[in-house]
């Protein structure tokens, strides 16, 4: 059977399965020159202008990752890129309203969403790593079931789009709009980096973009459900996430 199995009815994809290196991959020297000038370049213009390089520039081999706490990204580069391929993390942890929207991007949006699974279900993780990992040691489990599903999911682009904006915290302050992951040897794309929540919000309005419930109900920043808590007045917004640890990211973007 193929590793890409595709969801009845949601037009989503389950990878699984290590992906064989894609031999039309372009050359990380390469890739990192076009990156540095296009940060440069693309510094202060426009995020669509942002999304549209990258889409002119990458074709098929541009994707848009996406933690569906809401449709932004998945929106804004449809514009220019209908059809494009926009990759979630499925970690088996996700709050229902989280897959509400990953499902309602791939009912309404013209992009193909892949569902990216860890290689171990929460089952068969708590056998081998011993139950609620994630209470223990949180940096392994965001590696087991977020950055290596990644790093396969990636296999087949040489550039994806993030939604990462500068005033999210303080350690995305200075998010490039175009940068090189020298990791893994790929273009990164944060087409919003410059946007504001007001930014965000007057989108969502404008064109109706879906958003996660739990944002109404006190949730600042949105990742697993055993690793977020609503959020005070006056906190950060991602004070919320692994609350209980000096933990501030997933490991996804580094």
């Amino acid at each position: 059977m193929s590793a890409l199995v595709s969801a009845a009815g949601l037009g989503l994809v389950d990878t699984r399965a290590a992906v064989t290196a894609d031999p039309s991959r372009r050359d990380p020297d390469e890739l990192r020159a076009l990156a540095e000038r296009a940060g440069r370049e693309l510094e202060g213009a426009p995020a669509l202008e942002i999304a549209r390089w990258a889409a002119e520039t990458f074709g098929d081999r541009f994707c848009v990752t996406s933690s569906m706490a809401d449709a932004v990204l998945a929106h804004l580069v449809s514009r220019v890129a209908p059809g494009v391929d926009v990759v979630f993390l499925d970690t088996g942890l996700h709050f229902p309203e989280t897959l509400a929207v990953r499902d309602e991007v791939a009912r309404t949006l013209p992009v193909n969403v892949r569902s990216i699974r860890p290689r171990l279900t929460v089952g068969q993780q708590d056998g081998e790593y011993g139950p609620r990992l994630f209470s223990r040691s949180p940096d392994e489990c965001c590696q087991l079931r977020k950055v290596e599903p990644l790093e396969r999911a990636l296999t087949g682009y040489d550039a994806w789009a993030a939604g990462l904006r500068r005033d999210e915290s303080p350690t995305r302050a200075n998010t490039p709009v175009v940068t090189f992951d020298p990791r893994r040897g790929k273009v990164k794309v944060n087409p919003i980096a410059a946007w504001t929540q007001a930014d965000v919000d007057a989108y969502i309005g404008r064109w109706n973009v879906p958003v996660n419930e739990l944002f109404r109900r006190g949730y600042g920043s949105i990742g697993c459900w055993p690793c977020t808590r609503r959020t005070g007045a006056g906190e950060d917004p991602r004070a919320g996430r692994w609350a209980m640890f000096e933990k501030t990211e997933c490991g996804l973007h580094v």
